[in-house]
């Protein structure tokens, strides 16, 4: 009997990335991790905001992304906000140089998870930042849509 197919877990979201960026594309990037990282994140101890990657000497970097030490760990503990590095495709990685070098655009991390119960991966985002007015009309749509929704879903149940 074949083995049933395993769930991502989602370990981290980054819920303000949304908020205040506008998401073009999205990546899955794997994530490198020591002993006691690992056991963290899979506790889920760990926080994604003000966090973002880069482009280092061909090498894509995570940054700013905080790791709770693991309680059990002793002397072999982490360090919490050290750089980690993510695994890519050399030709992945050639295509998103590219992207980032135009005008305002940034990679930013939006989820991490446990794939199929092994490995910790990356959710990464090319993304141009907001400004005010777009975070407004983003709020207002949104608010607009949900009145609508509203009115929809109790149509006809108050008739005169």
């Amino acid at each position: 009997m074949p083995e049933a197919k395993r769930q991502n877990k989602v370990v981290a979201r980054n819920r303000k990335a949304r908020h205040d960026y506008f998401i073009l594309d999205t990546m899955e990037c794997g994530l490198v991790l020591t002993g006691t990282e690992i056991k963290s994140v899979r506790a889920g101890n760990l926080n994604l905001k003000d966090s973002y990657a880069s482009i280092e000497k061909g090498e894509l970097w995570l940054r700013g992304m905080h790791i709770s030490p693991y309680e059990k760990g002793s002397y072999y503990n982490h360090e919490p906000e050290r750089d980690r590095k993510l695994l890519l495709h050399r030709q992945e990685l050639v295509r998103l140089g590219g992207k980032i070098r135009e005008k305002g655009l940034t990679l930013i991390p939006l989820s991490v998870y446990i794939k199929e119960g092994r490995r910790a991966k990356v959710e990464l985002a090319i993304a141009k930042g907001k400004t005010s007015y777009d975070k407004r009309d983003a709020m207002a749509d949104r608010d607009a849509k949900r009145d609508m929704a509203r009115a929809v879903r109790h149509r006809g149940r108050y008739e005169d």
